[in-house]
């Protein structure tokens, strides 16, 4: 994927942006539809792998998971 940049305009609810710029400390607009963007691909993606965890597709446990999220990458 490519981090190109693409011009579009939307009509937001000002009072969920506004609440969402506070609550995520956004300085601007972009930055705040950015974030939520960002959170939302990791968001689905969790929900993918969680959907996957015991249907064949990655076979590991969730706790294994959890034991190797927390161990330090080698050098």
């Amino acid at each position: 994927m490519t981090n190109t940049v693409t011009r579009f305009y939307v009509t937001l609810d000002r009072g969920i942006l506004a609440e969402a710029m506070r609550l995520t400390r956004s300085r601007s607009k972009r930055e705040t539809i950015a974030k939520a963007l960002a959170e939302l691909v990791k968001a689905e993606r969790r929900r993918a792998l969680a959907d996957s965890l015991g249907s064949g597709v990655f076979e590991t446990t969730e706790a294994a998971l959890r034991r190797r999220r927390h161990v330090p990458a080698s050098s």
